[in-house]
């Protein structure tokens, strides 16, 4: 008797903190689903491949536009060379410049740079897909850990009453124990039941704490005090059973789930990668442009000319005259470095030009690139199959099962309202004394497991259905 004051007086500590505790947000299924699909980090990195992948697909467009490069130069030479701008030969330092830029724009390929960026655009759209089945995977773990909560509450709730329904008749059975009417043993037969049956809450009340650790954990909440989820009312009398066929849900899961979008975009991708292997059979035709300049220390000018002092050079012969004397005068002039700007301007040059290159033969790469391309799309080809036959056997499954779970469901209803009429014979015999301890609990664990039997098919059929509405494009919900 006193564990059951102590466990009463623990119960209605916990309602009075309950009560003076702040108020805690409870979670419905959506918000669960929202909160995880906006603040998962694995979704987050997901959404990561999709920006690389964006990116690829502007960068693949961005390479149709002509290429320019530019470099300059500022160096010394020592020793004999010949400068370039002045065809000698330098023997001293020589300070020397270059400027160059040069411009190129691919006008045809093979197609290689267009099919390249369809394929960029497939890769996208089917790393989108692959995010979206990412999302949904976690969206179903989460409706699962949601139900796994809403079932262990029920048994709790279930295991509760009847633990009540048990110390109510420990307290009778003292009583009668009391009064000399019942045998001491029947008392000990009630209390061994009764402990049985705080150790079977105690079960369910942990299961319920982990499986709400668990569905917290899925939501990457920091910490999983005071969390907890909203009780729909969840009632299938009115429920019109599995409207559909297997076939009729995968005609309708095969258009829209994105793990068979995204391996339909993969197998178009290798598509594309084929054209572009095949282009490189093609001639490629460039335009290409430049222009360049430079500076030279060793180009000089005149700087300034003088004329020195005459001398004799030869004679000029004159007939029937002396010759005559020929004189030269020697002129000395002095040099200078070409002027910076002079040689930049006198040095420009430019060039302008198409250029088709012919492959003719590479060692058979290309063949080789083909070959191996045509691999790739064979084999996307038979993942998109891979992805449509695995979705096609778990919505059979999963219809299979939930047509299975709505008939234990029914059948563990009736099951459980005869036992729940014999359980009140029984009590009744039980309370007249015609009945032992010993056969009153039989009847009240068939009960239990009866109750527990129900609740179970319940909730597994409850699963397989959303399951089966979620693949049909209905949103995940209990109501």
């Amino acid at each position: 008797m006193n564990r059951i004051k102590r466990l009463l007086i623990f119960t209605g500590c916990l309602l009075l903190m309950a009560t003076t505790a702040p108020a805690q947000k409870i979670w419905s299924l959506q918000e669960c689903v929202e909160h995880a699909l906006t603040n998962n980090l694995q979704i987050k990195k997901q959404m990561l491949l999709v920006e690389a992948s964006r990116a690829d697909v502007l960068q693949s467009k961005l390479d149709l536009l002509p290429g320019i490069t530019g470099n300059a130069s500022h160096a010394y030479n020592y020793g004999q060379t010949i400068d370039r701008y002045t065809n000698q030969f330098a023997t001293s330092r020589v300070q020397s410049n270059n400027f160059y830029l040069q411009s190129g724009v691919t006008l045809f390929n093979g197609f290689q740079k267009l099919n390249l960026i369809k394929q960029n655009q497939l890769d996208l759209l089917a790393t989108r897909e692959e995010a979206d089945k990412f999302m949904n995977d976690i969206s179903l773990n989460i409706a699962t850990f949601y139900l796994q909560v809403l079932f262990y509450k029920e048994l709790v709730e279930i295991r509760s009453n009847q633990l009540e329904i048990t110390n109510q008749q420990v307290e009778r059975m003292n009583k009668l124990v009391n009064a000399g009417t019942m045998a001491q043993g029947d008392l000990f037969t009630i209390e061994a039941q009764l402990a049985g049956e705080e150790s079977s809450l105690i079960s369910a009340e942990n299961e319920l704490e982990l499986s709400l650790l668990t569905l917290s954990q899925l939501l990457d909440l920091p910490s999983a005090d005071g969390f907890d989820i909203e009780k729909p009312e969840i009632s299938l009398e009115d429920d019109p059973g599995l409207m559909a066929s297997a076939e009729e849900v995968y005609k309708i899961a095969e258009g829209r789930m994105p793990e068979i979008k995204a391996a339909d975009y993969r197998m178009q991708s290798s598509e594309r990668q084929l054209a572009r292997a095949r282009g490189s059979y093609y001639p490629s035709l460039a335009l290409s442009g430049s222009w360049g300049t430079g500076y030279s220390g060793a180009s000089s000018v005149i700087d300034q000319i003088t004329l020195g002092q005459p001398r004799l050079i030869g004679f000029a012969e004159r007939p029937g005259n002396d010759p005559l004397n020929v004189y030269a005068y020697q002129e000395n002039y002095t040099t200078k470095t070409k002027p910076w700007g002079d040689q930049i301007r006198d040095n420009n040059n430019q060039t302008i030009g198409l250029y088709l290159t012919i492959p003719i033969l590479n060692g058979w790469q290309s063949r080789t690139m083909v070959n191996k391309s045509k691999i790739a799309l064979e084999s996307a080809r038979l993942d998109l199959d891979l992805q449509k036959l695995a979705l096609r056997k778990t919505i059979q499954q999963a219809w299979a099962d939930a047509r299975a779970a709505l008939k234990n469901y029914y059948a563990s209803q009736k099951k459980q309202t005869a036992t729940q009429e014999s359980f009140r014979y029984a009590d009744q015999k039980f309370n007249v004394g015609i009945m032992n301890s010993v056969d009153y609990n039989n009847a009240k664990k068939d009960l239990t497991n009866a109750e527990s039997e129900m609740l179970q098919s319940k909730y597994d059929y409850v699963f397989k259905k959303t399951v089966l509405d979620f693949y049909m494009g209905k949103p995940l919900s209990l109501q």
